[in-house]
């Protein structure tokens, strides 16, 4: 069954909130109740979650931890994910020190970089090791996610150094390069300069029709 990427993005939302309510105690919620947390509709909600089967009773709504268990299940990983970081700059510190990192699904198992200031240092308990070793240390360590967060002109190399060790299933993308990958590895990239000028876009457009 393919699932659309939006629909994926909302799930993990949906995962998000339902910890938040399952925390405070809550015991049963709407979709009306999740589509207003998240500004969806609640059709919209019952219908994603309607492509892993009825889990809900139409006039009662859904428990809550039998949800969360549910999608839970439906994002849960056969197996810990080993990752890689290539680039500790400002972002990718910053993104270490993220809780979104921070998951028994997956950890960090090495870090790369071109700086000797940074090479045969540790940053947060991940040994970070030059680019050159990619090959080496990506296949030694089994590493199936790359995160990307080096300069653009920097983006095609690391991710030919990295993938050149046959294990990379996956990379996530904050460089705004264009990249050529292996066939069979996935990409996923995060512009944030081309998130901003949509927001700045629609703030624009919006206020033209004020």
């Amino acid at each position: 069954m393919r699932i659309a990427e939006p629909t994926i993005e909302r799930i993990v939302q949906y995962h998000r909130l339902l910890k938040e309510f399952l925390e405070s105690g809550r015991t049963v919620v709407s979709s009306k109740e999740i589509g207003d947390a998240l500004s969806f509709k609640a059709s919209q909600v019952r219908k994603d979650l309607s492509y892993f089967g009825e889990i809900g009773k139409r006039g009662v709504g859904y428990h809550v931890d039998r949800l969360y268990n549910h999608i839970d299940q439906i994002l849960a990983l056969p197996k810990e994910c080993r990752i890689a970081l290539a680039g500790v700059g400002r972002l990718g510190e910053a993104l270490l020190r993220h809780k979104a990192f921070r998951d028994a699904k997956y950890s960090f198992r090495a870090l790369f970089d071109i700086d000797p200031g940074k090479i045969g240092k540790s940053f947060r308990g991940i040994p970070c090791f030059d680019l050159a070793d990619a090959p080496k240390i990506m296949k030694r360590e089994r590493i199936e996610v790359l995160v990307l967060t080096v300069p653009a002109e920097t983006a095609q190399k690391a991710v030919d150094m990295a993938t050149a060790a046959g294990t990379v299933k996956g990379i996530l993308n904050f460089s705004p390069a264009t990249l050529v990958l292996p066939a069979g590895v996935l990409l996923c990239s995060v512009d944030i300069s081309l998130e901003l000028e949509k927001l700045l876009f629609y703030l624009k457009y919006r206020e033209n029709q004020l």
